[in-house]
Order: structure tokens, then C-alpha cells, then sequence
């Protein structure tokens, strides 16, 4: 019984993991990610290193530098995804011409945008028409980029089935020709229902597309998304599925990756601008804090290893871990310790990652330390991966020294008891 329940939940969580939207919300972020970590990069060195080379106009001039790759990363983000979920989404349902996908996307994106818009004027805002916003194209609508890109990208394909709809112009035209009057159709019919949609909302509600997904479905998500309670369930959900050889992906990815990128993205824009960084919650926090070594917190355990361990195959598998262990890549002690279907190691795998989340939560809403204001690569090493996400403040790596220690101490316990099932094991075996 109990193995036939296993198997299901396996079963179960696999299909998740493949779901088409989700695996190609996935390969979207994974795309669009090198943007993010370029406007950390901007961020370190326009607010850690320019202040130390210039001063009063010099260095105002010279952050123009970081301000300009803002300006191309995360104030766009929302439509450098909107476009990328098109294709991946199209391309992974086999669509002839995904890049016709990604530009109805995009038009489909910019077709909802509200006429009219605020903008700043001396010290007031006016009414305006003809502009587009930060605020509509930016980390604020990247929810929106995801809502308009899996949508428009599924009726397109529904609209593209159907054959009457279809031009044909015959072989002699060039295949890109071809292509693009073989979804005109289709096409046109996607971006007109959603200008028809959000005339729709402009007579009725008297409020724009972008706004009605935003306050009804990116808001509530978000606060399940990002508060420590649903965020500790969602990503310990995931290192527990690892445990069964399911990555973590699954549930980390689609799930909680958005949110968390939306945050990391607000407090840059927020460092930048020198104020106060809203969110403690974000992809470098879980990155510096919650998985050092990768997921489970497993340099935790190799050095627990590599300390106190005497047995033979766990001390060969943590040496040869310890190189990619540094760089947050774990798979090999996940299948070759095995932490897999490992009942000593599953549960610290589990535990040790809610223990370290909730205290750095702590210690930085308490502002022993600073919040997290710099995307940075999930293969940042630890110790240097906390002084880079906070701008630089010593008080990071200390904190996540703090924290590898507790980890070690938490899975020692853990370690010994696998030791001795896998003694009493082999002797079985004998």
C-alpha cells in the first residue's frame, strides 16, 4: 500500500513538473534571467563601487550607466517575458512558427496597455497619451507579460487549427512568407479580441487590463506567493519531492521563482534610487540563505562529512561534491550519497532550510542585517554570495557562517543514524 501511494505521488509530481505552461514558464525566466543578474551588476557598481571613484555631479553622471541598464532590464521585464513565454510555449506544443507567436505576444501586450497614462511633470503628474510606462512594462506587470503571453499564445494556436482560417499561398513563396500569411488570420483575430476586451473593461469598469489582472490575480498570488508561510511551504514542498528524485524545479520554478524575481527586481530599483527596500523575501534571499550548496543546504553536510564522517563511500562521494558543492550544484550527493529515498536524510534535507530561512528572516527584519538588493547567479558560492546580495554589508557572511554551522549541527545527528543503517545494511547483505 504504502509503496503503491508512493508511486503515485511520484507519478503525480512528474506530470506537474512537465506540464507544458509550467515548463515553459520555466524556460522563460531561464532566458530572461542574464538580464536580471546584468542589472544586479549595474546596481553594485553604480551604488558600491562609483561612490568610492566619484562625487557630487561626477557621480550622479556617471550612474546614468546603471540607471540606462535599468532602464533595458528590469523596467522592461514585463515585456522581455511576454514575448519569451510565447515562444517557449508555442514551441513546446510543436507550433510550426513559434517567433510569430512571440511577436502576437508582444503586440497582443502592448494592444492592453491603458490610452491614457500619469506621468510626472515638474511637481505634479499630467494625463498624456501616446506613452508607455515603466510602471506597465516593468517588474510591477511582469504577471501580466505571463497572463498575456500563455493567453494569447493559446488561442493563437486554437485559432490556427482551424483550417478555413489558414492562407496558402503555395511552395513558390519563401517559407517565411509562407508562414506568416498561414497565421495572419489568426493573428489578427488574437490581438482584436483583446483590444475588444479591454474597450470592454474601459465602458464598464472604467479600468484597464493591466490594472484587473494585477489587483485580482497578481496581488493575491503574490502575498501567498512571498509571505514566509506560504513560501516555506511551497519551497520545502519542492525539497521534498527532490527526496523522491523529482527536482525541486517543479515547484520552486513556476511557483514561487515569479514572485520571488518581482521582489529582488523591486528592491534594486528601490536600492538604486536610495530608499528603503520593501521586501525581505526574495530569489537572492533564498539563494544566500535557505540553499547553500543547493538545495537542502547540502554544504551543510558536506562538511559534516568531511569533519566527523569515518565511513569510506560517504567521505569519497562528499570530496568529490565538494568542487560543484561550492558553486551550488548538489546532484551529486542528492543520487550519490544518496539523499534520495534516504529516510535519515530526507528529513534534515527538509528541515535544515526552514531552520536557516526563519532566522535570517528574523535577524533581517530585526535590520541586523540588510535585505537582499542584488539578483545575483544561484551559482554564487556562499559567504561571497551574501556579501554581493546585500550590497556589500560584512554582516551577510557572518550571518551565513552562523547559519552553515547550525546546518552542520542539525544534520550530524542524521548522518550518524544513515552510518549505522547502512553498516547494519551491509551486514544483512553478508
Amino acid at each position: 500500500m504504502n509503496s503503491r501511494f508512493m508511486n503515485k505521488f511520484i507519478e503525480i509530481a512528474s506530470k506537474i513538473g512537465n506540464q507544458v505552461h509550467l515548463r515553459s514558464l520555466r524556460d522563460a525566466f531561464a532566458t530572461i534571467i542574464p538580464m536580471f543578474i546584468l542589472a544586479g551588476l549595474a546596481v553594485l557598481i553604480n551604488n558600491v563601487l562609483f561612490p568610492f571613484i566619484f562625487s557630487g555631479e561626477t557621480l550622479a553622471t556617471a550612474q546614468d550607466f546603471g540607471n540606462s541598464i535599468n532602464n533595458g532590464t528590469l523596467n522592461v521585464a514585463g515585456l522581455l517575458l511576454c514575448p519569451t513565454i510565447a515562444y517557449f510555449l508555442s514551441s513546446n506544443k510543436g507550433f510550426a512558427n513559434p517567433i510569430s507567436a512571440a511577436v502576437v505576444a508582444l503586440a497582443t501586450y502592448i494592444t492592453i496597455m491603458p490610452l491614457a497614462v500619469e506621468v510626472p511633470f515638474k511637481d505634479s503628474t499630467v494625463e498624456t497619451t501616446g506613452a508607455l510606462t515603466y510602471e506597465n512594462l516593468g517588474t510591477e506587470a511582469m504577471f501580466v507579460g505571463i497572463i498575456i503571453g500563455l493567453a494569447a499564445t493559446e488561442i493563437l494556436l486554437a485559432l490556427n487549427k482551424m483550417k478555413f482560417l489558414r492562407i496558402s499561398l503555395g511552395e513558390q513563396v519563401p517559407p517565411a512568407v509562407s508562414k506568416s500569411f498561414s497565421t495572419m488570420l489568426p493573428a489578427l483575430i488574437t490581438v482584436a479580441l483583446f483590444a475588444a476586451l479591454s474597450l470592454i473593461l474601459q465602458l464598464t469598469l472604467h479600468m484597464d487590463l493591466i490594472t484587473l489582472i494585477v489587483t485580482l490575480i497578481q496581488q493575491p498570488l503574490r502575498k501567498v506567493g512571498t509571505s514566509l508561510a506560504g513560501w516555506l511551504f511551497l519551497y520545502n514542498f519542492g525539497n521534498l519531492l527532490f527526496t523522491f528524485g523529482i527536482h525541486q524545479s517543479v515547484i520552486n520554478g513556476p511557483f514561487t521563482e515569479p514572485f520571488l524575481t518581482q521582489n529582488i527586481n523591486e528592491n534594486m530599483l528601490a536600492y538604486s534610487q536610495g530608499t528603503e527596500p520593501p521586501n525581505i523575501l526574495t530569489i537572492s534571499f533564498q539563494t544566500s540563505f535557505v540553499q547553500m550548496g543547493g538545495t537542502g543546504a547540502t554544504f551543510c553536510l558536506l562538511i559534516a562529512i568531511l569533519i566527523f564522517s569515518r565511513m569510506k563511500s560517504y567521505r569519497e562521494v562528499a570530496k568529490l561534491s565538494l568542487a560543484p558543492g561550492l558553486f551550488e550544484i548538489n546532484e551529486p550527493m542528492i543520487f550519490g550519497l544518496p539523499i534520495v529515498f534516504n529516510l535519515p536524510m530526507i528529513i534534515p534535507f527538509v528541515i535544515v532550510p526552514v531552520v536557516q530561512a526563519l532566522l535570517a528572516y528574523a535577524v533581517t527584519a530585526i535590520g541586523w542585517v540588510s535585505k537582499t538588493v542584488v539578483f545575483i547567479p544561484w551559482v554564487t558560492p556562499p559567504v561571497i554570495s551574501g556579501y554581493l546580495a546585500t550590497a556589500g554589508d560584512w554582516r551577510a557572511p557572518v550571518l551565513q557562517v552562523i547559519l552553515i554551522a547550525l546546518g552542520v549541527i542539525i544534520y550530524l545527528p542524521f548522518l550518524k543514524v544513515s552510518e549505522r543503517v547502512l553498516k547494519r545494511q551491509a551486514e544483512m547483505n553478508e
